[in-house]
């Protein structure tokens, strides 16, 4: 090889699936550096949903990030957007992303959400969507701040979290649309509990591994008969996509997103760290 030659870059994987034991996979959500999700990763993302419906000795999967500060962020808004929204359906008859979202809630496994640094948008929604969340007390943020910048949602927040929370504290969220600490998160019931960051992995760790101990059959009918008497009917959920969708192009929000990468948005940085303040202080 000539000594001169340059080599490409190797492109790693922005989602991996890490199947740890039989029974209890991890999918780690890794994006540096703001853990944006694009069309690549909904792609990627919808293979490991096959992966973990169509396996039988799977019992728990844990989602988790490997990118310092920042769970699983907001959309990629430098992807083209028909790159997006051209990926066919899915086997629920809902575009991709819900769709992905809809089959991790009635997939025949646990599924857990490890939270640590910011849920914003689509890691918000990942949390909603996984049967159980947990959130590092010193370093999870959850956001669904998408009517801050004249957006609506497309990820079903509207219909998830007024049965979780309550109607009053589903607007607050996604009204408000503000960044929410870990202990309020855990108060209000928008995740499971806050702990110290250091004790975070191994409660998760124990966890998965009983549940992962338990017989499938049994786990998968119990969650089926909980999803019966909890869940959106997918309608609610298309009906947000849809919502979203026709909001992107909205004046209104074409002019907030242009006032909000004037400050730094999309870059790593104080906007992306703060994002609910800086979201705060846009102005028609």
């Amino acid at each position: 090889m000539n000594a001169t030659a340059k080599t490409a870059p190797v492109k790693t994987a922005q989602i991996r699936l890490n199947r740890q034991s039989p029974s209890c996979w991890r999918v780690i959500f890794d994006n540096p550096p703001l853990n944006l999700m694009g069309p690549e990763f909904v792609l990627k993302f919808r293979e490991i949903m096959t992966a973990i419906e169509s396996d039988e000795q799977v019992k728990v999967v844990v989602f988790e990030s490997a990118v310092e500060g920042f769970y699983l962020n907001h959309s990629d808004f430098h992807a083209k957007l028909e790159d997006l929204t051209g990926i066919p359906q899915g086997p629920t008859g809902l575009e991709a992303w819900p769709d992905i979202l809809v089959r991790l809630t009635r997939a025949p496994v646990a599924s857990i959400a490890v939270i640590r640094g910011r849920a914003t948008g689509n890691g918000s929604e990942i949390a909603l969507a996984c049967d159980m969340s947990f959130a590092s007390r010193e370093k999870a943020v959850l956001s669904q701040w998408e009517v801050g910048v004249g957006l609506v949602a497309g990820g079903g927040p509207m219909a998830r979290l007024p049965r979780l929370i309550g109607r009053g504290r589903a607007l607050e969220v996604l009204l408000g649309s503000d960044d929410i600490g870990a202990d309020l998160a855990a108060e209000y019931g928008y995740v499971n509990r806050s702990m110290p960051d250091a004790e975070l992995d191994d409660f998760v760790n124990a966890l998965a591994r009983r549940i992962s101990s338990f017989d499938k059959w049994a786990i998968a009918n119990t969650k089926r008969l909980v999803n019966a008497a909890s869940l959106p009917p997918d309608v609610e959920l298309s009906a947000g996509w849809d919502a979203c969708m026709a909001s992107v192009a909205r004046p209104a929000a074409q002019e907030r997103f242009k006032k909000l990468f004037e400050q730094g948005f999309h870059e790593p940085g104080d906007a992306e760290e703060r994002l609910g303040f800086y979201v705060g202080r846009l102005r028609q």
